[in-house]
């Protein structure tokens, strides 16, 4: 053996190297990977034609192999780790030559961009990428994060550390609305950074937030990674899964887990949410912590000029912004506990629903039984039992079947009668609506409230219009036309109150990206699509908003943009409420007056998207970011294609196999799980979490999914491990964006220990999401998907 180690331990060695070494020539990283897989499977190929890799196979033909299969040892966890005694034989790596090596490689790479890049199921998330990508440059072209960091910093300043605080918000707020880390840490870097140093900050805090809250957008939704690893970890949860129940004798991972052996973007994105706010709140409190025992390297700043609106007491801000909203918010709660408030959808299944079966299956085999006893408990196995039994008594399960015209009126009485008086649309539009007023009056206490009082009045209207005068039976058309007297005068006192709000700072800044964010995550975070479709929202959502902003720095009117989003409003409002599927028979006349309202709606929304476009090409704007975009999305599938082609190397000469060995000579399940966060916390220091993502994580998936870890644990775990990567010296990429923009007193140094700090910080928040795994499961347990 050359060097005395087995020929797989040197191929993987001269795969690892040739990836370095063509990471650190500086050529391309796209293109570097898929070149590095070349050049190592020459080398390899050429040191196994002359004899000098040779593998050290165990000898299955042994009698010691045979007394160990005799025992009841399954052969797929025989290996020379946990056995290194068994007798071995020498064998070439390429078992059968490099020749057939090289065409097995050739094929798979093309069937694996055929599934994984070209036409795959997976491909309709990653264009999610896309639309995300476009999104964040487009946002962070509109001067929407200096906007955001010259106002938190006029909330934040006087408090001791609030210029890091402020950039930690908005670093967060970033986060949600682009996700994209160079964008977001350049940004801050040319904003923050200068009025920092300005301010007596010392550099290395300065740096040091600067590039950790940059970082946020790695983890919180709606990520990048989250979903390029999501897509990925989806696929490699599955096939674990299934190789793992069949190993213990059962037929697929639904009959051994009792449940499907899935994970999606979307849960992943729910799974986020507080480990990303974890994070935040961790950077935040590290630097007002900082700034108290340091004050003189982070002081308190007080800026001058308020925000647009008048001086109002405490008593007034917790009256009309934390009371009076509590009070709205909790009363429509208690009113939906109590069936004020519910739903009156009348909508009756014409088939029965089939009936529930056992809560596992009990027709397995006697080697599944006990697998499934060990992994679920005794307790659940017999529960199943008796459930199973229940079912059987009964007949079986039972079966749909189609209800009779009788049946189904009466269902249909039987909802009339349950129905709640306020419909659960008229509450929430309503409470919407009403908050708006309150935080008007809030803002200015001293106008007029004469405007507010009718809006007021028209909330109360609508409600007893919809508790007296509509039913659930009613139909929508006769609906809007009661409540368009109420709904008109609360539109007045709103209209008047959006534009009291309008004049205050933090809330016109805010409030724009807030409800793209709200759109975005909350499609995808409560279930109702997945991240493509939010993401082509949100895209078109930012392109909408630079352009309103660019046509306000140009002194133009922008009632266009602000009119097309209204008519993306009323055409979901009108879908929520009438039928305008194309395939019903019966088109009544107020379903056509409808479908025509929509889709005067859908074409003027169409006109103001087309319209910014236009706005954003003249300024300028457009042109660049469309090129971004596609630069940076080429570049994650040229580096997915590579990584391909690196893996399949692996593959090829038996190394994948090798490390997954490796790892299962371990017993306990968190010491795998633990080895490998630390090879991917090492390996951030030199490579990009897309080369991790794509070339680590197929090697190690297959075991670490392949346990009893929760999935989407596991791959939180890691996004946030991955999130280091960005951060670590001496090749973070967050540290080079920020090197790149820094002024020429902050030195790499001053980089360097400021963000040491916020690396121990994320092994920190590892550590608290190890410990307490709940933090990612609880959301997706309360969101129905």
């Amino acid at each position: 053996m050359l060097f005395g180690l087995d020929g797989v331990e040197i191929g993987l060695i001269i795969v690892f190297l040739c990836l370095f070494g063509a990471i650190l020539s500086g050529f391309p990283v796209a293109f570097s990977i898929g070149g590095a897989g070349v050049i190592s499977f020459a080398i390899i190929a050429a040191l196994d034609s002359s004899g000098l890799l040779i593998h050290q196979a165990i000898d299955t033909s042994s009698e010691a192999y045979r007394q160990i299969i005799a025992s009841g040892v399954k052969p797929e966890t025989i290996s020379v780790f946990r056995y290194p005694d068994l007798p071995r034989y020498a064998q070439p790596v390429f078992d059968r030559g490099w020749e057939v090596a090289l065409d097995r490689n050739v094929s798979f790479i093309v069937n694996r961009m055929n599934e994984r890049v070209l036409a795959g199921a997976s491909i309709e998330t990653l264009l999610a990428v896309l639309m995300f990508v476009l999104m964040g440059i487009t946002l962070e072209r509109s001067k929407i994060a200096n906007d955001l960091l010259t106002t938190m910093a006029r909330v934040f300043g006087p408090l001791p550390g609030g210029l890091a605080v402020s950039v930690v918000v908005v670093g967060a707020f970033l986060a949600a609305s682009t996700g994209i880390v160079g964008a977001t840490v350049v940004t801050m870097g040319l904003l923050s950074l200068p009025t920092m140093l300005r301010n007596n900050y010392s550099p290395e805090i300065a740096t040091g937030v600067i590039a950790a809250s940059g970082t946020l957008g790695q983890i919180i939704p709606p990520s990048i990674v989250i979903v390029l690893l999501g897509t990925l970890a989806g696929d490699l949860y599955s096939v674990a899964q299934e190789a793992r129940a069949q190993e213990v004798g059962c037929s697929d991972a639904l009959t051994y887990l009792g449940e499907p052996a899935v994970v999606s973007v979307g849960t992943l994105f729910q799974a986020a949410l507080l480990p990303g706010i974890l994070l935040a709140l961790l950077y935040g409190l590290y630097a007002f912590g900082y700034a108290l025992l340091n004050p003189s390297k982070a002081p308190a700043v007080r800026f001058t000029g308020e925000p647009g609106s008048e001086t109002t007491t405490r008593g007034e801000k917790f009256t009309w912004f934390v009371g009076a909203p509590v009070a709205l918010i909790v009363g429509l709660m208690l009113a939906s506990q109590v069936n004020i408030v519910g739903s009156q959808s009348l909508t009756v299944d014409t088939f029965t629903s089939r009936g529930e079966g056992a809560s596992l299956r009990t027709n397995v085999s006697a080697e599944c039984k006990t697998a499934m006893i060990d992994l679920h408990g005794q307790s659940a196995w017999d529960a199943a039992l008796a459930e199973q039994a229940e079912i059987d008594a009964a007949g079986g399960v039972q079966e749909s079947t189609r209800l009779s015209p009788e049946q189904i009126a009466e269902a249909r009485l039987a909802k009339i009668d349950d129905a709640a008086p306020i419909g659960t649309g008229v509450a929430t539009i309503l409470l919407i609506l009403s908050l708006v007023l309150v935080m008007g009056r809030g803002i200015a206490p001293s106008a007029s409230a004469r405007p507010l009082i009718i809006g007021g009045i028209g909330v109360i209207l609508a409600l007893l219009a919809d508790i007296l005068l509509i039913g659930p039976a009613m139909s929508s058309g006769a609906s809007i036309l009661i409540l368009l007297i109420p709904y008109g005068l609360v539109l007045y006192g709103a209209g008047h109150a959006a534009g009291r709000l309008a004049q205050n700072d933090l809330i016109r800044v805010v409030f724009p990206p807030l409800v793209l964010i709200v759109a975005v995550l909350g499609s995808i975070l409560g279930g109702i699509t997945n991240p493509t479709p939010a993401a082509a929202l949100g895209a078109g959502g930012a392109i909408m908003l630079a352009a309103y902003r660019k046509l306000k720095d140009e002194e133009r009117s922008g009632k266009i943009i602000i009119w097309a989003t209204l008519a993306i409003v009323l055409a979901i409002l009108i879908g929520i409420n009438f039928d305008l599927r194309i395939n019903i028979s019966d088109v009544t006349f107020e379903t056509w007056v409808a479908f025509f309202f929509a889709k005067a709606a859908y074409l003027f929304a169409l006109f103001g998207l087309l319209f910014s476009c236009w706005v954003l090409f003249a300024g300028g704007v457009l042109t660049p970011v469309v090129r971004e975009t596609a630069k940076v999305t080429s570049m994650v599938f040229t580096i997915l294609i590579g990584s391909q082609l690196l893996n399949l190397v692996v593959i090829s000469f038996g190394g994948e196999h090798y490390i997954q060995q490796f790892l299962r000579s371990f017993d306990s399940e968190f010491q795998v799980f633990l080895i490998v966060m630390l090879v991917l916390f090492v390996l951030g220091f030199v490579l990009d979490f897309l080369e991790i993502i794509y070339i680590v994580i197929p090697i190690v998936g297959p075991v670490i999914y392949g346990g009893t870890f929760d999935p989407k644990w596991v791959t939180i775990m890691i996004a946030v491990n991955l999130q280091t990567s960005f951060l670590t010296p001496p090749f973070g990429f967050a540290l080079f964006y920020l090197r790149g923009v820094a002024p020429k007193e902050v030195t790499t140094g001053h980089i360097y220990r400021g963000v040491a700090p916020f690396v121990l910080i994320q092994v920190v928040g590892l550590a608290i999401l190890w410990f307490f795994p709940a933090i990612v499961t609880i959301v997706p347990a309360l969101i129905p998907n």
